[in-house]
């Protein structure tokens, strides 16, 4: 199995429980912080995976990964904290309700 195939499932949970959430109030604002967070947590990714590849912590088999790296790590690494950035505050807002919306205005 390749990393590409296994990063499918947590793309997948990530957009289901994020379109879970179009309704619930703040979506936009919530989308427009994950595209923030997402952003800061791709540019640490690449940066850490590129320090601990170099230093020969771990290395990925070439049948494995898709081809495209940035520096030595492949681009399939950055699906899990994009994954995250989204993932984390939807079901934030899907286990706190309606209410976590009205709470960060006050």
């Amino acid at each position: 199995m390749t990393y590409s195939l296994i990063i499918v499932p947590f793309a997948v949970i990530t957009m289901v429980v994020v379109l879970l959430t179009v309704r619930l109030p703040g979506f936009g604002r919530r989308m427009t912080a994950s595209v923030f967070a997402a952003g800061i947590l791709v540019a640490l990714t690449a940066v850490f995976d590129n320090a601990m590849i170099a230093a020969g912590l771990f290395t990925y088999p070439e049948t494995l990964i898709s081809g495209v790296r940035i520096g030595l790590a492949p681009i399939e690494d950055l699906a899990y904290p994009v994954c995250a950035a989204f993932l984390v505050p939807a079901v934030f807002t899907l286990l706190t309700g309606s209410r976590a919306g009205q709470e960060v205005r006050s």
